[in-house]
């Protein structure tokens, strides 16, 4: 006994086989767009003035700018974020390069702080080139370096 109608019996294996590259599409995203929603996310976290959050993408060996280490980035940001009820952070075009289980992203970012009222007090474009390692389906920033545009 056939439960099915013999039209959507004969369509069965194209409609399975339909489902499965579906699935497989949506499983994971590519290495690709998984770095830019992790840039995404650490904007986010640099705007909710979340070091912590930050923490979780940056590297146990991330090198920085005059030889600043993860724990420097750390305080940095803690640094940032006390001086400042608000900040934005706005990046500009990302230029991905990819290559193996490493990537370098250029982007321009503007950054302003300020103590919550209509005008930042400060504000700052600057050029940053950033380095990513993928490890266990995480990207992770490996260095990093930013120069004032202004």
């Amino acid at each position: 006994m056939h439960l099915l109608p013999s039209t959507l019996r004969s369509n069965l294996p194209v409609a399975a086989f339909a489902c499965l590259l579906a699935l497989a599409a949506c499983s994971r995203p590519a290495p690709e767009q998984a770095l830019r929603e992790t840039l995404a996310a650490m904007q986010s976290a640099i705007e909710a003035r979340d070091a912590e959050a930050l923490d979780d993408r940056i590297a146990e060996d991330f090198i920085g700018p005059e030889g600043m280490d993860r724990r420097d980035a750390h305080r940095l940001a803690q640094l940032v974020f006390l001086r400042n009820q608000e900040i934005g952070a706005t990046l500009g075009p990302l230029q991905v390069s990819m290559q193996d289980q490493h990537a370098t992203v250029n982007f321009s970012a503007a950054l302003t702080g300020g103590r919550g009222q209509l005008l930042p007090d400060s504000a700052q474009v600057y050029q940053v080139t950033t380095g990513w390692r993928l490890r266990e389906d995480k990207w992770e920033l490996v260095s990093a370096e930013w120069k004032p545009r202004m």
